[in-house]
């Protein structure tokens, strides 16, 4: 296990647990952030928990053209008249984000410190965010890291109305030219969209600018 302090480095990714665990400690400074994201790394913790970061393998990734809509969910997005914006209201859809609660989680990973240090990179244009509005009500939406190399690493979505987060993210990815999505970890919700698993290795090689 590695330690980090004051000084901006991460160890080499093979080196993480066989969870993924690579590292305690650091900062959420917007220097060590870009440069963990531009490495295979990302920060994930609860509240209660010192800052951990992780480089999971495999990594779990959705390539845009592979992207799944049900029949159905394209019958529900026809049928609700949402209206789809990017980076109108990035403190409000990360805020919400904090809000939701998450199976086998106690507490939020997304503190305080956290929300401070993702803004940050949303005022440098590192991070965005996508909102979904019925009327004038932010009900669903979701933000992400765009290296600006072709990869944007999502971070986490919410919906205050059913399938709003999907609608969300199928709409991110319908209109925007990613060659690739990192979702980070395996959840049943991205699988039904068309991610799937990478190797650590082959993911790091769509890091290289």
């Amino acid at each position: 296990m590695f330690y980090l302090g004051q000084d901006l480095w991460f160890p080499d990714v093979n080196e993480a647990s066989s969870e993924g665990l690579l590292a305690i400690g650091g900062d959420l400074s917007v220097e060590r952030l870009i440069l963990a994201y531009k490495s295979g790394v990302f920060p994930w913790f609860d509240s209660e928990e010192p800052l951990l970061w992780w480089s999971p393998d495999p990594r779990f990734i959705l390539f845009p053209e592979k992207l799944k809509v049900s029949k159905s969910m394209k019958q529900s997005i026809r049928n609700k008249d949402y209206t789809i914006t990017v980076n109108k209201a990035f403190k409000e859809v990360i805020t919400e984000c904090a809000k939701t609660k998450r199976n086998g989680q106690q507490g939020t990973w997304i503190t305080q410190n956290m929300i401070e240090a993702y803004t940050k990179l949303h005022k440098l244009g590192y991070v965005k965010s996508v909102e979904v509005w019925n009327g004038d009500s932010l009900v669903g939406g979701l933000y992400g890291v765009d290296l600006n190399n072709g990869v944007f690493c999502g971070e986490s979505m919410f919906a205050k109305e059913s399938n709003a987060s999907k609608v969300a993210f199928i709409s991110f990815i319908k209109n925007t030219n990613y060659k690739l999505i990192d979702c980070q970890i395996y959840t049943s919700h991205l699988e039904s969209l068309g991610a799937e698993d990478m190797s650590r290795n082959e993911f790091l090689k769509y890091l290289e600018i």
